[in-house]
């Protein structure tokens, strides 16, 4: 049957729609591959960002000096009990938080006794200890090795050893005073 109601057609040649089909295919294909690619780029950008910044946060890198040790004293049988101020510098590039500090040798026992202390990067704070002395070993030319408890900013917690010099500290010169048999 013929129709003769529609004049302007024209019979489709062969292969012409699937032709249109494949370019259409084809760049849409293209497309899909360009805007993986794009988002691939920033993906793997912002990927390295957040492990740079992960890295960061957990860089620490402090420094520890006795402070005065004369807030409150007591000496018993060649030992002196003192509290006293241990002061600690950021020189991280990211916040921590002391969380304590321990450090046990003959003669010398210090452990914090206060809550956390935040530390801003560059910043500093002290922190409460508790000393105990012997009057007659303590203070010998060798660092005492003080080991922090530290929080950093992708909240872990990190054991840091630093060293510290008694002899001739703060910590030495206020033991002295209270010493009941100098050596």
């Amino acid at each position: 049957m013929i129709d003769l109601d529609d004049q302007d057609q024209r019979p489709a040649r062969p292969g012409a729609a699937p032709v249109t089909a494949g370019r259409k295919i084809a760049l849409g294909l293209v497309a899909a591959f360009v805007a993986g690619v794009a988002l691939g780029g920033v993906g793997i950008s912002k990927l390295r960002d957040s492990r740079a910044q992960r890295e960061r946060n957990a860089v620490v890198a402090l420094v520890a000096v006795p402070r005065s040790a004369n807030l409150e004293g007591s000496s018993a049988q060649g030992y002196v009990q003192l509290s006293g101020l241990l002061m600690v510098v950021n020189a991280g590039p990211a916040p921590i938080t002391v969380r304590g500090v321990t450090a046990e040798r003959p003669g010398v026992v210090l452990r914090s006794i206060e809550d956390s202390r935040l530390l801003p990067a560059g910043g500093t704070g002290q922190v409460m200890v508790e000393l105990r002395f012997d009057c007659a070993i303590a203070f010998q030319p060798d660092p005492l090795s003080l080991r922090l408890s530290v929080e950093t900013g992708d909240a872990r917690t990190r054991a840091v050893s630093y060293p510290v010099t008694l002899l001739g500290s703060d910590w030495h010169r206020d033991a002295m005073t209270v010493c009941p048999n100098r050596p």
